[in-house]
């Protein structure tokens, strides 16, 4: 099951705005991750409700809890849902200032995920293997190097570079692992 949190429920009001009220959702979330699942999963951050939230609380809040989530390596993948544009908006030219990328989607009330995207830019590499792998469904570093050798004459090493930051970014999971041989998938279908 995926943990889904409202954002309305963990903020006062629908506009939000301001570093501090930011760092008050953050104290909030941090909790969220600290129990991690056995299994990668995302962790829904649902904007449903919410008119606009600033450049500086997105900063402080589901950027810095990213950030603090993916640089521990944790199972826990936050994914931002059901964003109005005026969000989208602000998360763009925070992320666009910052790097990385977030994914973004719609979510219904019985959890059926729709409309995935990602806001911000992968470099080109990376875009590649990502769109490999999503074009795969699942793939691991010898098989793409095996079947895009001619294309990207690089050695398992570099794709499994490639791979493991996208795991790093958000966008992909470690799905299973055979003896030394990991495979990867993306988080979100449909991207």
């Amino acid at each position: 099951m995926n943990k889904h949190l409202r954002i309305s429920d963990l903020s006062p009001g629908t506009v939000l705005s301001g570093a501090l009220r930011g760092q008050e959702l953050l104290a909030k979330l941090l909790p969220e991750a600290a129990a991690e699942p056995s299994s990668p999963q995302p962790l829904y951050l649902d904007f449903f409700g919410i008119e606009a939230a600033t450049a500086s609380f997105l900063r402080e809040s589901v950027l810095a809890f990213r950030d603090i989530v993916r640089s521990r390596r944790s199972t826990v993948y936050p994914v931002v849902a059901n964003a109005n544009e005026l969000v989208q908006e602000d998360l763009r030219e925070v992320i666009r200032s910052r790097g990385g990328v977030l994914l973004t989607c719609s979510l219904s009330m019985d959890g059926t995920v729709s409309a995935a995207g990602m806001i911000g830019e992968l470099d080109p590499k990376q875009q590649l293997t990502f769109n490999l792998v999503c074009k795969r469904g699942q793939a691991d570093a010898q098989e793409l190097m095996r079947e895009y050798g001619a294309n990207e004459p690089i050695g398992v090493t570099a794709w499994n570079n490639r791979l493991s930051s996208l795991v790093a970014l958000g966008v992909l999971i470690e799905d299973i692992s055979t003896g030394r041989t990991k495979r990867y998938r993306p988080l979100l279908a449909g991207i």
